[in-house]
């Protein structure tokens, strides 16, 4: 009789319940699928249609995996047009609740790409994102030279206190030593009315006090008309932060005018609605402690909606549009010209040359002065690039020999001729 070598079959055993195990584990794996993967794939694919906890044009998708059996979502996902035909009973009620719409088809996508979407879209909501508060410290360099002359004001003014005491004091002494030899010293003036009658001290006083009034005078009618900083409140609150900081939205996306215009333009509300016909609810970083909570940009969403006539529950438009009164915020006085293409398109200056880091405001404020010093100084340190550009070579080939110089400003080109800002 064969002896069975149990040892033998017990290993084999083992190996073949571990490689049952390594293959279910494998394709349990698989079937939960990669959501970062998903999350990519739904944004190419699906994010045009469908939110995760809010109804689109497509229900909310988020818990879509539990609803539904997964063969069933391969079917629905790749032709759901052909499954509705085919008289499936969930295909055909799925197609009525969301008003007849037409979902495209991805035949394209594998199972194992709607495996990832299905992970992605079951994860659980996140919380909210706040903001770290950080501390800065801003600093500015402006007004340098007026705070010198105030300086150098404030100490002439404390020289003259000073020189006025040890005078007085010197006074004192010989008018005490005059008391002593018997001389009888007249009866001491008041200290305002022995001022007064220093015709010195009056006359340098005098010339003091108009210095300093005309200094605070000067600066008072320099800065009628310059609003910088300057950051009125909208009727619907616009984060540049949001949209030109943290999704990089091109500034001329918005302001496409600018490339080829005078102005840069107040886009038309039709473009925020090329974004937000399927975005209805903020989901970024909340800044609790100036009050940009989740529910503040809802609410400015909202507004937009209501001014568009834009209707987030049928996605259709009802027609009832209402304008918005912008406030401007750059304002030139009206006897100068400015080009923005000129600058934008020919002289290819960035947005942020003039206007400052928009993409880290909140509330958008005027960053520069804006006057007619600010600009003179900007043409006198801006070199021209003349490099692939056809509008500068020749001039700048002349214009260089002139100069004797390998770069020229704007300046040297003509740029203080008074006529070229100037009407």
């Amino acid at each position: 009789m064969k002896k069975v070598n149990y040892r033998n079959l017990s290993s084999q055993l083992s190996l073949l319940l571990l490689a049952i195990l390594l293959a279910f584990s494998t394709t349990t794996f698989a079937q939960d699928g990669d959501p970062v993967a998903g999350e990519a794939i739904f944004k190419s694919n699906c994010a045009a249609c469908h939110k995760l906890d809010k109804k689109g044009v497509g229900p909310a998708l988020r818990g879509v995996a539990d609803k539904y059996e997964k063969e069933w979502m391969y079917q629905w996902i790749k032709n759901s047009q052909g499954l509705i035909r085919s008289g499936d009973s969930k295909a055909v009620a799925l197609f009525a609740e969301n008003n007849n719409s037409i979902m495209t088809s991805f035949p394209a996508l594998s199972n194992e790409d709607i495996d990832n979407i299905l992970a992605y879209s079951s994860q659980p909501k996140p919380a909210p994102k706040v903001a770290e508060v950080v501390a800065t410290t801003e600093s500015s360099d402006d007004g340098t030279m007026q705070n010198i002359i105030l300086g150098g004001l404030v100490l002439v003014f404390v020289l003259l206190v000073i020189m006025f005491y040890l005078v007085s004091k010197t006074l004192q002494r010989l008018s005490d030593a005059n008391n002593e030899e018997g001389i009888v010293r007249e009866a001491k003036l008041p200290l305002w009315k022995a001022f007064a009658q220093n015709q010195f001290l009056m006359l340098v006083s005098s010339i003091l006090l108009l210095l300093v009034s005309g200094y605070f005078v000067y600066g008072y009618f320099m800065q009628v008309g310059v609003d910088q900083g300057y950051a009125p409140v909208q009727p619907i609150h616009f984060s540049h932060k949001i949209h030109a900081g943290d999704n990089k939205i091109d500034c001329q996306y918005c302001h496409s005018s600018a490339r080829k215009s005078k102005t840069s333009g107040i886009p038309p509300l039709n473009v925020c609605m090329n974004c937000h016909k399927n975005i209805s609810e903020y989901e970024g970083v909340q800044d609790l402690a100036n009050g940009y909570t989740t529910e503040f940009y809802n609410e400015q969403i909202a507004k937009l909606y209501d001014a568009v006539g834009w209707d987030a529950e049928n996605m259709n438009y009802t027609g009832e549009v209402k304008p918005v009164k912008w406030i401007r915020v750059h304002n030139l006085p009206d006897f100068v010209y400015y080009n923005h293409s000129q600058h934008v398109d020919v002289a290819g200056q960035e947005c942020q040359k003039c206007h400052g880091p928009v993409e880290e405001m909140e509330v958008v404020e005027q960053y520069a002065q804006l006057t007619m010093r600010w600009c003179i100084d900007c043409h006198k340190a801006t070199n021209v690039d003349a490099e692939n550009n056809e509008y500068y070579e020749k001039i700048h080939e002349e214009f260089s020999k002139k100069y004797n110089v390998d770069k020229l400003t704007i300046a040297q080109l003509g740029g203080l001729e008074c006529g070229k800002c100037h009407y």
